[in-house]
């Protein structure tokens, strides 16, 4: 039987409109705790937004967003990163003329609540060293330590980007494109990264790629224009009539042949 704090976030009526256009429209998303979830759908379907509602980047129009089973819908995207849910950025393009290293223990000093103490002594700063090498090995960056941002191939600098989330000890990780414009060998390392890091924690990802959602999501959402239309594991959606009217003709991915 599953009890409510199985869910470690859930959506209940989500809904959001610009203009009067519903770009998510009564979204119903209930997350397992340490499983990985992907929201996927075509182009348009509104998986963005239903990213940008979850971490407070948009405020829904109507709905609730619970955490844990505590309402989170008002609160702002550094409230529910302090509780425990961090998206993933391109950090590694805020700072490219910082190592990967300093690129880390930035992320842990607005985790620490002292981003913007630039002036503290590197003394001080050296104490959060070893967490950010502990992230950096546990993405195999660990020999890129003293890299620039910007010299780093695009594959590793999207690894940067996990092991600076993954430094701030989340308990909920949402990554968007993580795999977006990588050639096969970037996608497969890092497929098994998102693997690695999952361990312990829940992970939610919009992801276009099919092979990499087949691979190593417990649980797939599908969006059409909006709506929540299928739910379960790879072969649940991939075999829905409705999920594969949804990508008939569809550039941006294919259900088939994975």
């Amino acid at each position: 039987m599953t009890h409510a704090t199985d869910f470690v976030i859930e959506t209940k009526g989500l809904t959001k409109e610009f203009l009067g256009f519903v770009a998510v429209n009564d979204v119903n998303l209930k997350v397992k705790r340490h499983t990985i979830h992907a929201i996927i759908g075509p182009n348009g379907a509104g998986k963005s937004t239903c990213f940008n509602l979850i971490t407070k980047f948009h405020a829904p129009t109507r709905g609730q967003i619970l955490f844990n089973g505590n309402d989170i819908t008002g609160h702002s995207p550094s409230q529910i990163a302090r509780e425990g849910v961090v998206r993933s950025f391109q950090i590694s393009a805020v700072f490219p003329h910082m190592t990967a290293l300093e690129n880390v223990r930035i992320g842990l000093q607005r985790r620490l609540g002292t981003s913007f103490h630039f002036w503290k002594s590197d003394k001080t700063l050296n104490i959060l060293n070893d967490r950010a090498m502990d992230a950096l090995e546990r993405v195999g960056l660990d020999e890129f330590a003293d890299e620039l941002a910007v010299n780093l191939p695009y594959g590793r600098k999207r690894a940067l980007e996990i092991a600076t989330t993954v430094a701030m000890n989340p308990e909920v990780m949402l990554l968007d494109e993580p795999t977006q414009g990588m050639g096969h060998e970037d996608v497969d390392r890092v497929t098994q990264l998102i693997k690695k890091v999952s361990e312990g924690r829940t992970v939610i990802m919009v992801e276009h790629n099919m092979k990499v959602v087949a691979n190593i999501a417990d649980t797939i959402s599908v969006l059409q224009r909006g709506e929540l239309i299928a739910e379960g594991n790879y072969d649940t959606v991939s075999n829905n009539p409705q999920v594969m009217e949804a990508y008939m003709g569809s550039a941006d991915a294919e259900l088939a042949g994975h």
